[in-house]
Parts: structure tokens; C-alpha cells; sequence
């Protein structure tokens, strides 16, 4: 996942901070950095941010002012040097706050808070959608959650296993596929095979059973499937 961000701060120093510790952070792009909130406007209306480094203290229009017109699919994570402004950044919804001088990793985990919520809106957008595509053959082919059984990893591909029988294969890392598919529809029972839980009929002896395949569930992962049964289990 990449992020487009920006960041308006109306101290040289302080951007230049932030756009080094953005250039070195790999799912962060930058689209601009600006010392005046009237000045980013326009831009920011030309361009997808998805995040911004917003200091509250700003000439013309304050951080404060400017969070409470920006698109709501556009995250702030305010800036300021006075603490007292906590308080008034849950106010306009700002998803976190960064006190300065701001260290790279106060600003790392305050940007994962971020890709955590989009991570989650993507996965919610997953599951009422109910498709999606990959790239097989040098073509894209759709494939439907609904009829997907389970995954399998095999090198550097994954292989979508079908009710129907079929297997479409996509060149792609099992965790950038686990952060795809909705969790815990979608679950990792080790290291190659994620199992999409409601088509599980049978489990025997730790092996979820699909015809002749029997699928092994790990050590490594037995607890959280176990939390996900229990939750369904009568007597």
C-alpha cells in the first residue's frame, strides 16, 4: 500500500524534517510541502492525499480551520510544539497528534495508525464488493470471494483454488495477500494455504479436510483458528 501525502508547516526547518523522514519510509509518496494552508488548497483539490502532516499553528488559516475542510478520505496527523492543542485535534477528527521536535519513530508510529485505517477500509470495501482481480497470463481475470476455497503459496506465486475446479495463479507475496483479503474470512493456517473459513466443512486431527487435500493448520497459527471456532462451536 502506498500513501500520497502532504505536508504544510510553516517552519523551513520543520519540512524539511518531515520530507526526509518521508523519503525514507517506502510506502509513503510525496505529493507536496507547503508553508501556507491557502496555498495547498488548490493543489490539494488537483491531487489524491491521501494523508497530511498539518501543523496547527498557521498563518491565514490554521491547522485546525483547514482539518475541518478537508475530504473525509483524507487523514491529518497534526503537528504542533504546544500540548495544549490535543484536545481540539479530536475535535476535527485528526486520526493522531505529534508533539515536536518529532523523532522518526514517533512519526513511523503515528503513520501506521494511518495504513491501518486504510488497510481496513479496503478490507471493508473487499467484503461489499465480493471481487476481485488478478493478474494471470499476462490478463486480468475476476475471481469472486464467494467461490474461492483456499490459497495455496508455491514459491513466488499463489494458486486461488475454485469450488469449480479451477486454479487461477497470480505472482504475488502471501503477506501482501493476506492484507488484501478480509480477515478472518480469510485465514492464514500456515505458511502456504490460507483457507477461507465458511467453506470449512471438516476438520480432523489438526487438517482441514477439501475432498483428498487435507490442509495442515500449525502451531504457529492453531490459536487464532481455535478463537475463530470457538466462537462457533455448540456443545
Amino acid at each position: 500500500m502506498t500513501l500520497n501525502c502532504a505536508i504544510i508547516d510553516d517552519e523551513p526547518l520543520a519540512v524539511e524534517l518531515l520530507e526526509s523522514y518521508v523519503a525514507k519510509t517506502p510506502y509513503l509518496n510525496l505529493i507536496g510541502s507547503y508553508t501556507n494552508t491557502v496555498n495547498a488548497i488548490q493543489d490539494l483539490r488537483n491531487n489524491r492525499i491521501d494523508l497530511i502532516y498539518l501543523d496547527i499553528q498557521m498563518p491565514n488559516l490554521s491547522g485546525l480551520e483547514f482539518a475541518k475542510i478537508v475530504p473525509s478520505t483524507t487523514k491529518v496527523i497534526l503537528t504542533t510544539a504546544f500540548p495544549q492543542y490535543a484536545i481540539e485535534g479530536y475535535k476535527v477528527n485528526a486520526i493522531d497528534y505529534l508533539l515536536k521536535p518529532i523523532s522518526y519513530d514517533e512519526f513511523v508510529r503515528s503513520t501506521e495508525k494511518v495504513v491501518e485505517w486504510f488497510s481496513h477500509q479496503h478490507k471493508q470495501d473487499t467484503l461489499n464488493d465480493r471481487t476481485i482481480y488478478v493478474k494471470t497470463d499476462y490478463k486480468l481475470q475476476r475471481l469472486n470471494l464467494d467461490d474461492v476455497l483456499y490459497v495455496e503459496n508455491y514459491k513466488d506465486y499463489v494458486h486461488f483454488h475454485m469450488r469449480n475446479g479451477e486454479r487461477v495463479s497470480t505472482k504475488i507475496s502471501m503477506r501482501r495477500l493476506e492484507e488484501f483479503l478480509p480477515n478472518p474470512e480469510f485465514m492464514r493456517v500456515h505458511r502456504s494455504f490460507v483457507v477461507r473459513m465458511p467453506e470449512v466443512r471438516t476438520i480432523e486431527r489438526g487438517n482441514i479436510v477439501f475432498g483428498d487435500l487435507y490442509v495442515p493448520i500449525t502451531d504457529k497459527y492453531m490459536d487464532e483458528v481455535q478463537r475463530y471456532l470457538d466462537q462457533r462451536t455448540l456443545g
